[in-house]
């Protein structure tokens, strides 16, 4: 077996072929492990926070929603001012991740990410209130088909995506700013021709963000408390990927409730 001049995690050294990919093998099962306890984090509290919101007993609706009930906690927490807190702390802890993460421990940015994951339930609890519960299990199940199929291309194939990168970086830009003004004008066209761009965006993203990761391990220099935060940035990174792919999906193939 020929050695693999790199520096890795362990620290500088002269590694094997074998021992460089069992080594990125680990690194990778650690960002998703923690990509998915993120992700059921998020579906079990979007699934109480559901719960806590809407009934089925007509005597305890405050509001009928869509032909769903919601109680006091419900219509609080969708049609107050208090939507706008839940809708916005998602991205509160993005910031946070972004101004802080060099700072953190890596026991705290794993506790900060699985924290954001429960907020971001919350905001996505939303979407079992516009979106039948069947359709929103079934999208979930071809985003997870879909993404699992990109990050393994992304993963193996030889060619570079960086050019690709900054193409769907400008492109999220651009798809940002369509959303905000479709956010007055309420244009159907636009909104379905939205949902097609993000769709094709993070799909593009999700290889991206997966070999950029196997980059980092390979050609990073990073001790083992670095590694295990780079870890949880992977996980944010493919979490991210990974939701917006789900909802620009379920915006286009969900069946709505009446």
């Amino acid at each position: 077996m020929q050695p693999y001049q790199q520096n890795q995690y362990a620290g500088a050294g002269v590694k094997t072929a074998a021992e460089v990919d069992q080594g990125l093998r680990a690194f990778m099962l650690g960002v998703y492990n923690n990509m998915i306890l993120g992700l059921a984090i998020s579906a079990l509290v979007a699934l109480g926070v559901n719960m806590l919101a809407t009934t089925s007993d007509a005597s305890q609706a405050v509001v009928n929603f869509r032909g769903i009930g919601l109680t006091q906690f419900g219509y609080a927490l969708y049609m107050s001012p208090l939507k706008w807190f839940v809708a916005l702390a998602p991205l509160a802890f993005i910031f946070l991740f972004s101004f802080r993460m060099d700072k953190m421990s890596a026991s705290a940015a794993r506790g900060t990410f699985f924290a954001f994951a429960a907020v971001m339930g919350a905001s996505l609890s939303t979407l079992l209130i516009v979106f039948t519960g069947a359709s929103v299990v079934q999208v979930f199940f071809i985003t997870a088909a879909a993404f699992g199929s990109l990050s393994l291309w992304g993963y193996t194939t030889n060619r570079s995506l960086s050019g690709m990168g900054s193409f769907l970086i400008m492109g999220l830009v651009g798809l940002i700013l369509a959303s905000l003004v479709n956010m007055f004008i309420g244009w159907a066209p636009l909104q379905f021709g939205i949902s097609v761009i993000g769709v094709l965006i993070f799909a593009g993203l999700t290889a991206y963000d997966t070999q950029k990761l196997k980059e980092m391990y390979l050609y990073g220099n990073f001790d083992g408390e670095a590694a295990a935060k780079i870890s949880v940035y992977g996980a944010l990174q493919l979490y991210l990927d990974f939701i917006n792919m789900f909802q620009f999906l379920l915006s286009l193939l969900g069946n709505r409730n009446n």
